[in-house]
């Protein structure tokens, strides 16, 4: 490294092109191709466009992280991690982008397809599973986006304004358990601000949290122009600025001839990169050039099956083979089976429902596309009857409705929540000539249902790739047992969402005034009804839950429970466990997601399900302590098919580890009480007070209330006390707690 001038190292912190990184010639380091791809290798050929609009070489796409995720399962998740990096070395790339980590804060934001789940710790588990796939293939990701980074509304300079607990428990919490558990090669840095700062220059989120307390030890590189001062983000520890700026690259070099940033700063950055292309370019030496794209199709579609989540079912759904069914709606022809943007996969293969549909029932299927998926054409005059009376002759109606690609997309979020108003009035004109109507639902975050209650059955498709309409056929005739769960609530009403008042803010910022009530935390905190809770999904058999039993060790709590099919046919069943503590010090959300596991069992067959709760899942993060602290106390494990459908709950004890706080004047009384040395001294000397005098009980004033959150400093003046002597206290009641711990 000590032959490469300084002009090369620098060159080196920015990208050669939209997608390359710069060669050296003089470290024989290569030039690496990165790309766009959570979900589907998306390798741009001829001129690139980076949102996505321009063509790119086939690859398979897999469900989108929304539809993933809803399939709750590690290591079906990390299979199509495998997948995706035998064709990331195929097609000759580097590192694939992705997959993303950022919190389903608010159902509006258009880039949620991409995104897990609203909780952090599922979103954690499924992020290590697909990063553990990719990168076992020699070949990286990119653990995006780096942080908070929950809206697309002016995405490249609003002001994500979060409290630190806040951002520690939610929005960080995911990306610490990936960069632990899974190393990813590289995590990409966000356009947004947090707290004020361009996370690009942000020296807190990149440095002392990301490699000084996560331990993270890949490159930290830029999203595609978040960097605004290639300096500023180099001192920050952003390493690689992507892609390539002339500008920046120039004013680099000036910084460093003037003195402004110092050698040992650019080396890291440079050391960290060519690290990581070194390991790139030598698996990409003896890759293959082809993959298996008949099984990756298949492998795609088994994904498919498992994230389908069966939201409601009157025992109108599974159809029998030869129901006479009639079938509705653009999507059934025309799948919507991925987001906008960036991550637009030119799939090897495009399968739909129809074909499928008639593949099952072995002949011909009445259809009507009903609607255009595009609001810019308008669908024909006829759309509408054509479709009713397709509904009128058929026993049931397959009705498919979603969002098109012009409705959610990366670069802007959602206005609403509805689904469009001419699909909704051709819902109305359907149910008008045929009650028997199942909707199947496409779309990439929630929608509104109100219309569950008037049809026989409901079906969240969410995004399933290129195999998923065949997986939806599948469903629906009951060759393939649902099995989904939902990662996210879905609300009765907008105004609902706990984050509806503070998104997406304005020029100022937005303020994350919800806290720590994310999602079903904030739904569960003020009872509101919604329409499907976090974890739903139906199954066409039954799961009874039995002796529960929880037990606490210092490496957290084991969870087990037996599980029993108590239906008629074979199903798979995810099992969540949910932890609460009811006394706290602190503001606790009324339970979190904290395990799972899942579990396929043949009719009347019963499994032990055994859950690992590590200890670090416990903890809160203490803004006094600046420290994640796990409180003494019992807390209740709760076990069940959601977060609203608990089946068995049990207490167990646990064993803190809280730090030892020295009292000061600024602590209050109820604090310091907790001490035997001052709680006996303290109380003669208050016997003389306001606060001891005889005549309290009969005004009906609770002395005891009054006084428990009063600072001590007010304390001495109420009291009289000399403060010499009351800091004397205060000094050997410290002295008495260091001694005990």
């Amino acid at each position: 490294m000590t032959d490469v001038p300084v002009t090369a190292k620098i060159a080196l912190t920015g990208g050669r092109d939209f997608w390359h990184t710069n060669a050296v010639p003089e470290a024989d380091l290569p030039a690496v191709m990165v790309t766009d791809g959570p979900h589907g290798v998306r390798k741009q050929s001829g001129d690139v466009d980076h949102v996505g609009l321009g063509a790119s070489e086939p690859a398979t796409c897999f469900p989108p992280a929304v539809g993933l995720s809803s399939t709750w399962n590690r290591d079906l998740v990390r299979q199509v991690g495998v997948a995706l990096g035998e064709e990331t070395k195929a097609l000759g790339v580097g590192v694939l982008l992705g997959p993303g980590a950022n919190l389903k804060r608010d159902p509006r934001c258009g880039r949620n397809f991409e995104y897990f789940s609203e909780d952090p710790y599922l979103t954690g588990e499924l992020a290590t599973a697909l990063v553990e796939g990719v990168q076992s293939e020699g070949v990286g990701t990119s653990l995006k986006h780096f942080a908070a980074n929950n809206q697309e509304t002016d995405r490249m300079r609003r002001d994500s304004q979060i409290d630190d607990r806040t951002l520690r428990e939610m929005y960080l919490r995911a990306f610490g358990k990936v960069v632990r558990e899974s190393q990813p090669w590289t995590v990409m840095c966000s356009y947004n601000k947090v707290n004020g700062v361009q996370a690009s220059e942000n020296h807190f989120l990149l440095t002392e949290v990301l490699r000084d307390e996560f331990g993270f030890e890949g490159l930290v590189v830029s999203d595609w122009g978040a960097v605004w001062d290639r300096v500023k983000a180099l001192k920050a520890g952003c390493d690689l600025e992507m892609p390539a700026n002339a500008v920046h690259e120039a004013a680099t070099v000036r910084a460093f001839e003037a003195g402004e940033i110092d050698q040992a700063t650019i080396d890291t950055a440079y050391e960290r990169i060519e690290r990581v292309m070194r390991r790139a370019a030598a698996t990409l030496a003896d890759a293959p050039d082809t993959f298996d794209e008949a099984a990756h199709h298949a492998l795609g579609r088994a994904a498919a099956e498992q994230a389908i989540v069966l939201l409601r079912n009157d025992g109108v759904l599974p159809l029998s083979s030869d129901a006479r069914v009639g079938v509705v709606g653009e999507f059934a022809r025309t799948p919507r089976y991925q987001g906008a943007g960036s991550s637009r996969v030119n799939p090897t293969r495009l399968d739909n429902a129809l074909d499928r549909i008639r593949e099952i029932v072995g002949g011909e299927v009445p259809f009507a596309p009903g609607f255009s998926t595009n609001p810019k054409v308008p669908a024909p005059a006829d759309a509408v009857s054509d479709a009713v009376a397709v509904a009128k002759d058929a026993d049931v109606v397959l009705l498919f409705l979603g969002l098109g690609e012009a409705h959610e997309s990366e670069g802007y979020d959602r206005k609403d929540l509805d689904l469009p108003a001419e699909q909704l009035a051709l819902l109305d004109e359907v149910l008008a000539v045929n009650p028997n109507v199942v909707v199947v639902l496409s779309n990439g975050s929630s929608v509104l249902v109100p219309f569950a209650g008037r049809v026989r059955a409901v079906v969240e498709g969410w995004l399933l790739g290129q195999a998923g309409g065949p997986a939806l056929a599948d469903v629906l005739f009951g060759l393939v047992n649902p099995s989904g769960k939902l990662t996210e609530t879905i609300p009765n009403r907008l105004a609902d969402v706990p984050s509806y008042l503070n998104f997406p803010g304005d020029t100022t910022g937005v303020r994350y005034g919800e806290g720590l009530f994310v999602g079903y935390r904030g739904y569960d905190k003020t009872e509101t009804p919604v329409a499907f809770p976090f974890g739903h999904g139906l199954s066409y058999t039954t799961f009874a839950y039995a002796d529960l039993a929880a037990t606490a060790s210092d490496d957290g709590l084991r969870v087990e429970v037996t599980v029993t099919n108590t239906g008629d046919r074979a199903g798979r069943e995810v099992v969540q466990a949910y932890v609460s503590k009811a006394s706290s010090a602190v503001v606790r959300v009324p339970r979190e997601l904290k395990g799972f596991a899942d579990v396929t069992l043949e009719p009347g067959a019963s499994e032990r399900v055994v859950i690992e709760i590590a200890a670090d899942e416990l903890a809160y993060w203490s803004v006094l302590d600046a420290a994640w602290v796990i409180e003494s106390g019992e807390y209740t494990v709760e076990v069940g098919a959601s977060s609203r459908d608990l089946r068995a709950s049990a207490t167990v004890e646990v064993a803190g580890n809280e730090p030892v706080r020295p009292l000061t004047m600024d602590s209050t009384v109820v604090e310091a009480m907790a001490n035997p040395v001052f709680a006996q001294a303290a109380t003669a000397m208050m016997q003389g007070s306001i606060f001891g005098a005889s005549d309290n009980d009969s005004l009906g004033v609770d002395a005891a209330a009054m006084l428990a959150e009063l600072p001590l400093a007010a304390l001495v003046g109420f009291s009289g006390a000399d403060p010499a002597d009351f800091q004397r206290l205060l000094d050997a009641a410290n002295a008495s707690a260091a001694g005990a711990a």
